[in-house]
């Protein structure tokens, strides 16, 4: 069985980001077929335990986002990079806490501007956590949210080959 985790660092829960992780989860389960696990992570309602080491129930989230195939990390853009809260989450993490996972670098924005902050930002912190990256992050413009799936779609055709390799 394949596990997919989606952790999302909006502060409002079920946020638009969420949906587009969620979506991403969708795309690339359908990549893989077969028996796929979900684990789906909001940390806006963990907000008050983020910074609560012995959190039982952090504690546990983070050793099953670790134990995943592939994990989806979304943030809003916040001030050019990732909020803090997804910051707090992989703070949980030593550094090869994320060895044998496929990550996978989301992010959303109110426009283009912001671009690279998913290459620039938050692909660094994944990598140093030893995490594997093979394709680069998806970033959706407030614009592109209206076809969400399109721009799923778009990002997907080249980048759920290249996930999915490392996972077979």
């Amino acid at each position: 069985m394949t596990t997919i985790a989606v952790v999302t660092g909006n502060p409002k829960p079920q946020s638009r980001t969420h949906a587009v992780a969620r979506a991403v989860a969708d795309v690339l389960a359908a990549g893989l077929g077969g028996d796929i696990s979900r684990l789906e992570i909001d940390l806006a309602e963990h907000a008050a335990s983020l910074f609560d080491w012995s959190d039982p129930v952090l504690t546990r989230l983070t050793e099953e986002v670790a134990g995943a195939d592939i994990a989806i990390f979304a943030s809003p853009t916040y001030k050019a990079a990732y909020t803090g809260m997804l910051k707090a989450f992989l703070d949980r993490y030593g550094s090869n806490g994320l060895a044998g996972v496929v990550a996978v670098p989301v992010m959303t924005g109110g426009w283009p501007g912001h671009l690279l902050a998913v290459e620039v930002h938050l692909r660094p912190v994944l990598v140093e956590l030893a995490a594997t990256v093979p394709s680069r992050g998806l970033y959706v413009t407030e614009p592109e949210l209206a076809d969400l799936n399109a721009a799923v779609a778009k990002w997907s055709a080249a980048a759920t080959p290249l996930i999915t390799a490392h996972i077979r």
